[in-house]
């Protein structure tokens, strides 16, 4: 049977991919580590350069803020795995006779989006790397070069560090074009999709595990006990970074009228603009498509006034954040969804009842699974909304950008692809990092379980008897 065009590039550019990582695979801890920190090196090294790149190509999001970006997913990524066990025996339980043995996935094809080009594709080297996975990355058609440009500066860094030839690549020119192929040929292992909605359902619907993303559509809900000072910093500094075009900013700020009286004005202080309802409206039209369901490309990553001016709205010029109140939550109404810019709708409650319930319908409207942020100092508050919320990250008292993607504001692993479960189309809520790319095997010794053999032949024999019988009778004790 003849292959295809697309059927062809797949086999010769996952079949390198597929060769490296056997080659991969024989390495040791020392020379795995030894390519990990050549990786890290040359990604910081070139921090500004690369950030530079991708905020020309894309005129997405704040220089300054993709620079800060790319040091995070180089040093922060590097200093959470550098130490971590990912070759051989990674743990060993002499009590059970129990040994862990880690081994790469395999081929790694990697999805990367628009709006953090070169620090996914940094943080996912990373830990390709560290595991003995070989990468190639697709990225978006709209940050192709900095992408590229990327993968071949660290695929450069990992090869001179002894790295198989072909362990970092990138799906080329054709590589969009046959996606499809590229995802659901025999040599690709994994996926690990960043990206759109429809992006990763493609790969979800390919036949091959995935790990992917899921939309944020993040609420923030601010407690009459939360310090409010606090809280107007955090959501301004999370909403603004790199232009809020990061899934994990928010996306609905939920208060009760008390708290909205308190924190209108420190939110005001700190460059936001409450839009009246005329204002909501031309906002939202240009923010998001209703007859398509999706935000609007136009927007992402740019910034309040250019945003306000694009609307039609005339707004100070030191404005950060653009407030839209928001009459209800569902598809007829365009500030409830994820807009991936500093635009941050606002729904006033009479009460936390219904406070809950806003936090759990805009949660459903695109979120579920993702992040929820929380400002409260009161366990049983956070007991209470923990316990409805689906959130698969709840932060308290931090900004959610920065806190979601982990290890700034919280231990979380420091990640760009945040995982969503099952409500999401996922098998795993996590922070995509270097346990998620290894298959762990277990080494089990011969060691008599009493929990079953320090029970009589006869007792399983006689239906006399009983569970509590069993129970009360024997130690359960290895």
């Amino acid at each position: 049977m003849t292959q295809t065009d697309g059927q062809l590039y797949a086999e010769d550019l996952m079949g390198s991919a597929w060769r490296a990582a056997q080659l991969f695979s024989s390495y040791d801890q020392k020379q795995v580590d030894t390519i990990v920190e050549a990786v890290f090196r040359q990604a910081f090294n070139h921090r500004v350069e690369l950030a530079e790149m991708a905020f020309r190509e894309t005129g997405i999001g704040v220089l300054e803020h993709k620079i800060i970006k790319n040091a995070w997913a180089s040093l922060r990524v590097y200093k959470d795995i550098f130490r971590k066990k990912t070759v051989g025996v990674i743990s060993s339980d002499h009590l059970t006779g129990i040994s862990e043995i880690a081994h790469p996935v395999g081929a790694l094809l990697a999805m990367t989006p628009v709006t953090n080009p070169t620090s996914t594709i940094i943080q996912k080297c990373l830990i390709a790397m560290k595991t003995r996975n070989s990468i190639v990355f697709s990225p978006h058609r709209a940050s192709r070069k900095s992408s590229r440009y990327t993968v071949e500066l660290l695929a450069k860094a990992a090869r001179e560090a002894g790295a198989p030839e072909g362990s970092i690549s990138h799906s080329g020119s054709k590589g969009y074009k046959y996606l499809e192929d590229i995802m659901g040929h025999r040599y690709t292992s994994m996926i690990l999709a960043t990206g759109t909605p429809e992006m990763v359902l493609k790969a979800n619907k390919s036949g091959k595990p995935t790990l992917g993303s899921g939309p944020g559509n993040v609420p923030v809900y601010v407690d009459k006990t939360a310090d409010l000072e606090l809280a107007a910093d955090s959501i301004v500094r999370s909403k603004t970074f790199d232009n809020g075009c990061v899934c994990s900013s928010e996306q609905a700020l939920v208060l009760t009228e008390e708290v909205d009286q308190l924190l209108r004005p420190l939110l005001m202080e700190r460059g936001c603009y409450f839009c009246n309802e005329e204002e909501t409206q031309a906002v939202s039209r240009i923010s998001y498509d209703v007859l398509n369901r999706r935000m609007r490309a136009a927007i992402v990553g740019q910034s309040a006034t250019r945003i306000a001016e694009m609307a039609g709205v005339e707004v100070p010029h030191d404005t950060k954040v653009l407030m839209t109140s928001c009459a209800g939550i569902g598809k007829d109404y365009p500030c409830s969804q994820e807009i991936l810019a500093p635009v941050l709708s606002i729904f006033v409650v009479t009460s936390f009842k219904e406070a809950m319930n806003t936090i759990q319908a805009v949660e459903r409207e695109g979120g579920l699974g993702h992040t929820l942020s929380l400002f409260v100092n009161d366990e049983e508050v956070i007991e209470q909304v923990s316990s409805v919320s689906r959130a698969g990250r709840i932060l308290i008292n931090s900004p959610s950008t920065q806190g979601a993607i982990g290890g700034l504001f919280n231990h979380i692993n420091p990640s760009l692809t945040l995982s969503c479960g099952t409500s999401a189309g996922q098998v795993l809520v996590d922070n995509i990092s270097v346990n998620n790319l290894i298959h762990i095997h277990k080494l089990a010794r011969r060691r008599m379980n009493h929990q079953w053999y320090g029970v009589p032949r006869q007792d399983w024999m006689n239906p006399d008897i009983q569970a509590d019988d069993i129970l009360k009778d024997y130690s359960w004790n290895y």
